[in-house]
């Protein structure tokens, strides 16, 4: 990264404290790799760092305080940098001595190739590969697009050069990350599906996850998607956001697409990959949202079995066009998010106890509680998995039980 961004010193100590989108976690995991140097080291506790770094998310209100008031408390121990999308939609409420807030611009340079030569040191904080900023949509409740500005995709060949780059640090869970990836491309010559399948002829031992995809993008990418989805390379996981079963709020909303646009879109991925995981996000409380149009969400949720549900009630952001809209009553929203959270353990339970009783392989990605470990499949699924195994290692299951939101594995013998 160019100088004039950050001013090095050597031999610091940062402390990273990560919130947000995956997309956003990415971003400041390299952004943190990029600024340390050889003798810098990254710390824990924030009480022994020379500088901390706190990347923010402003998706709701409730969340943008969050993060105001983490970030004075942060400022009270020394120098504070500031990532994410904070500093472009609050800098007013930030600006005092001994905060530096990261302009949006700086990250926007990161896709016109200031994140092409960014050396990995510290793996621990490595969350992904961004491949494009900004988005194609103009959803009236949204402040991520607002933050991030238009479509701009990284060139392919940076991308692939970054995956090899994690790979020869030994990172075998390779994450790509957008706003929407199936945007990708889409101000270039080469869109999601042709990125997925040049990162997969990488010959090397890894799986591929990609990240949240808009319906509007995906239904036009389709077909070339499932074909480069069916690599072996990929993970079958699809994380494509409905927002709500009901057309009425869609166009409210201006999301572009319909209920049923979504539901062929789930019955074809789940056609070509039966067992895949499919996630998806529900705002709930959305202005105009009254129980016909609830009942419309329950029912698309039931037909589509999303194995992941993000839920958030609505919150009007500023610099949005829903600003002045006001969310449905409290307590009618409260108790919606309530029946969509236990639809969803019904129907998450359900699917993952068809697995008890098979045989299957994961790569441990992480450490469980006590002495276990935790595995993905093919289809992004956790794995409980009892004793303490190599990040990245493969180990062979049977299936011996499963809870609403994991199974439950036994080395085969």
């Amino acid at each position: 990264m160019p100088e004039t961004i950050h001013e090095k010193h050597r031999n610091r100590t940062i402390y990273l404290e990560n919130y947000g989108c995956t997309l956003s976690k990415s971003e400041a995991g390299l952004y943190v790799n990029s600024i340390m140097e050889e003798g810098d080291q990254l710390v824990r506790d924030p009480d022994n760092a020379d500088l901390r770094v706190i990347n923010t998310c402003v998706v709701i209100s409730q969340t943008e305080k969050r993060m105001i008031k983490r970030i004075q408390e942060l400022s009270a121990l020394g120098e504070v940098e500031v990532t994410g999308c904070l500093p472009t939609i609050s800098a007013h409420a930030l600006e005092q001595p001994g905060i530096k807030l990261i302009s949006s611009e700086t990250f926007r340079n990161f896709y016109r190739g200031a994140l092409d030569g960014i050396e990995i040191r510290e793996p621990s904080i490595f969350d992904g590969i961004p491949i494009n900023q900004g988005c194609t949509g103009s959803c009236n409740f949204c402040i991520s697009r607002i933050s991030r500005g238009k479509l701009l995709s990284r060139p392919p060949e940076k991308i692939v050069s970054q995956v090899k780059m994690q790979l020869e640090r030994g990172i075998k869970e390779v994450r790509i990350s957008s706003l929407d990836s199936a945007a990708y491309g889409k101000d270039s010559s080469v869109r999601l599906p042709g990125l997925i399948d040049r990162i997969t002829e990488i010959d090397e031992d890894f799986l591929l996850r990609v990240g949240m995809m808009e319906p509007k993008n995906t239904g036009e990418i389709l077909p070339a998607l499932l074909n480069s989805y069916r690599n072996g390379k990929v993970f079958k996981f699809l994380h494509i956001p409905v927002q709500s079963g009901s057309d009425y709020i869609l166009e409210k909303m201006n999301r572009e697409y319909t209920s049923s646009d979504f539901v062929r879109i789930a019955w074809k991925y789940r056609t070509a990959f039966p067992g895949a995981t499919i996630s998806t996000d529900v705002i709930t409380g959305y202005p105009g949202e009254g129980e016909k149009e609830f009942l419309e969400t329950l029912e698309i949720i039931e037909k589509t079995r999303p194995n992941i549900i993000n839920v958030t009630r609505f919150s009007p952001r500023q610099f949005t066009k829903d600003f002045m809209s006001l969310p449905e009553p409290s307590n009618i929203t409260k108790e919606r998010d309530k029946e969509i959270v236990e639809l969803h353990r019904r129907i998450s339970g359900e699917e993952f106890e068809k697995s008890v009783g098979s045989e299957l392989s994961v790569m441990i990605t992480e450490k469980g509680k006590g002495n276990t470990s935790v595995g993905r499949d093919i289809f992004y699924r956790p794995v409980a998995v009892p004793g303490i195994y190599d990040r990245f290692s493969k180990v062979h299951l049977d299936i011996i039980g499963s809870g609403p939101t994991y199974l439950v594995g036994q080395v085969s013998r």
